[in-house]
């Protein structure tokens, strides 16, 4: 890969990783706030609360999905993710100066919740803006292992949201920490963005969208989407199995190993810390393997591996009494789960072409993680609410049974050319084109 193509992706994963670290660490930080925004009541029900906060999240990401995808198509892919991260630093310094429930009663769980609806219309636009820009930045032999630094980048923003809670919680007392400590991830996630806006506006647009995308007059609408409205529907199932399984092994993970596990917190931050930076290692080795083999396979190993592991996991987990077994335990999740985050976004940017690239990826998966990623935590805490701890677990193999039967039915996306959708790249099979 050439230099210019390093430098793309350089920046795009530098704004990635913090829009992700503010998006990752309200789940982090929750366990500490959730007391902060509501009154007096059990623990669960304090998180379930914050959980119902953090889903509401998801629910504006198809309305920044099709706002900011329609930005992506229209304006570029570099003014998109300019103004996903402005959104993002908004809300970030909207939460680390918002008000606890004993001073303005529910006016913080307000702020809160505006926001978390903030950070919604940031993050539905973000994923859509990124995976297209990675995917179209890099040369084609190259966009399976270019794309995967979309989730090296994501992770990348949790581990350092995690290593900062690490940090704290060695540095300032548990009463500290739930009184006032919780906000400093906040006030650090907006000087992040402040910084990646700046990156943003000097970054360069891709070419394919400077000969192609821009030339087009319908780009960025819902008539054009329509138009490929069975590679959108694909998009959605194929989301759907993972999206549950990566939530509930990173966001969702540290709280379960301490609230149903019994591990103490500062051991559960510990295990996802160290699980997620292997995970972050492992996504270009598996991105750089599906432009050798296809991306098919790995999302069939994903998905066989989730629907047949992820009940005996979460149950031998929710047994785990040390760091050793949980870290191990934990580790085997993330490796299966890799199959599907190391090439999702080159797989979903292959299907559409140019015009209305951003806002066909951007619309149908953020309506996915809303339906199933961003309410993964919820149904988690409910199902322990009502004593059946155990129907998670086939929940999330659920999902990814479902998410099976799509990736052996759709076919092979490696050799797309991405200036014109259906065409393979010189040099590349070409019986294992998808119908566009």
């Amino acid at each position: 890969m050439g230099r210019e193509h390093w430098k793309k992706i350089w920046v795009g994963s530098a704004g990635n990783m913090v829009e992700w670290f503010d998006w990752f660490v309200y789940a982090s930080f929750a366990t500490y706030f959730a007391g902060a925004f509501f009154p007096e009541g059990d623990d669960t029900a304090k998180l379930m609360n914050t959980a119902g906060i953090f889903a509401v999240g998801f629910f504006m990401r198809p309305v920044g999905g099709w706002l900011l995808g329609r930005v992506g198509d229209r304006r570029g892919r570099k003014a998109a993710l300019t103004l996903t991260v402005t959104l993002m630093s908004a809300s970030a310094v909207l939460i680390a100066v918002a008000p606890t429930y004993s001073v303005a009663g529910y006016g913080g769980a307000v702020v809160l919740l505006l926001a978390r609806l903030l950070q919604g219309l940031s993050v539905g636009g973000e994923y859509a803006a990124s995976a297209t820009y990675l995917t179209e930045a890099s040369a084609p032999e190259h966009r399976g292992f270019a794309s995967s630094f979309q989730y090296v980048s994501m992770t990348a923003g949790q581990v350092l949201g995690l290593g900062l809670l690490l940090g704290l919680q060695h540095t300032l007392s548990d009463q500290a920490l739930h009184a006032w400590g919780w906000r400093i991830p906040f006030v650090v996630g907006a000087l992040g963005a402040a910084v990646v806006f700046y990156l943003r506006r000097t970054m360069l647009e891709t070419e394919v969208y400077e000969e192609v995308g821009a030339a087009q007059a319908d780009r960025g609408t819902l008539k054009a989407l329509w138009a490929h409205k069975r590679e959108a529907f694909l998009v959605v199932a194929l989301t759907m199995g993972g999206t549950v399984a990566y939530y509930t092994y990173t966001t969702y993970l540290t709280k379960y190993l301490s609230n149903s596990a019994g591990l103490p917190k500062q051991t559960a931050t510990l295990v996802s810390f160290c699980a997620l930076i292997v995970f972050a290692c492992l996504q270009p080795l598996a991105g750089r393997l599906s432009d050798r083999i296809g991306r098919r396979p790995l999302l069939i190993t994903f998905a066989v591996g989730s629907t047949l592991l992820t009940v005996p996991i979460l149950t031998m987990l929710g047994h785990a009494g040390s760091f050793w077994p949980a870290l191990g335990l934990s580790l085997l999740a993330l490796v299966v789960v890799t199959g599907y985050t190391s090439i999702n976004a080159c797989v979903k940017a292959e299907l559409f072409p140019t015009g209305v690239r951003a806002l066909g990826v951007a619309l149908p998966y953020a309506i996915a993680n809303a339906l199933f990623g961003g309410t993964a935590e919820y149904v988690a805490l409910w199902f322990k609410d009502a004593g059946i701890e155990s129907g998670f677990s086939w929940y999330v193999a659920g999902c990814a049974a479902v998410s099976l039967v799509v990736y052996l039915t759709m076919r092979e996306t490696r050799d797309i050319d991405l200036g014109r959708v259906g065409t393979a790249v010189p040099d590349r099979k070409r019986d294992q084109l998808p119908v566009s």
